[in-house]
């Protein structure tokens, strides 16, 4: 099917605490399928080595930022660690209305901005298996002090009490697994009878007489 032919796409909100194994699981699922779309970033940070502006995040200065903000231009934006960061409205709706569905990695303060102004999206709150395989996948980055992860952890933990507002729960116990979970919510939003009905119907009038 073209984008052409296609209904508007949806979003799809991840979140997850510090570690939680979210940049893994959306970059893999991005990998896994070609009519899904990041929803990409603005930010005051500098690149990092690798990262390609408009590909990671839109790097833009503070005279930028203020300006995006004042259009209001942001479905959600915030400072982490000093940083900015914004999620632009305009550009992700420019790709539901391509016909695209666009998965956006943000936290769950920013998810419970979105989900006012994008009231039909879903989102997948991810988990792991437990608060020791959690702080293990922290402390192995081996980029953080002791107290540093500590209050990662317990920032992690205060994350993690906000899962009841998301439509669906991801254990991220076995990647792979995990993996497979995403892509079943997935493909259930594709199969909803409203999508379906709007991508198929030549098919249903034909089928029912109506054409």
């Amino acid at each position: 099917m073209s984008n052409k032919s296609r209904s508007r796409g949806d979003l799809l909100i991840v979140s997850a605490p510090s570690g939680g194994g979210k940049t893994s699981l959306v970059n893999a699922l991005l990998a896994a399928d070609d009519r899904l779309s990041l929803s990409v970033s603005h930010t005051t940070r500098k690149p990092r080595p690798g990262e390609r502006d408009g590909e990671h995040y839109h790097f833009v200065d503070d005279g930028v930022f203020d300006g995006l903000v004042a259009e209001d231009a942001f479905l959600e934006h915030a400072v982490v660690f000093g940083n900015r960061y914004g999620t632009h409205e305009g550009l992700l709706t420019q790709k539901l209305e391509q016909g695209l569905d666009v998965v956006l990695e943000i936290d769950w303060q920013g998810a419970r901005l979105v989900r006012e102004r994008f009231r039909d999206c879903a989102s997948i709150f991810i988990l792991p298996p437990s608060l020791t395989a959690l702080q293990d996948r922290l402390s192995r980055r081996a980029t953080d002090s002791p107290d540093v992860i500590r209050k990662r952890m317990d920032q992690a933990k205060s994350e993690m009490s906000h899962w009841p507002e998301f439509d669906f729960l991801v254990i991220n116990d076995q990647f792979e697994s995990a993996l497979e979970d995403l892509k079943a919510v997935l493909r259930s939003l594709r199969l909803a009878r409203g999508r379906q009905q709007k991508d198929h119907h030549e098919l249903l009038a034909e089928l029912l007489g109506n054409g």
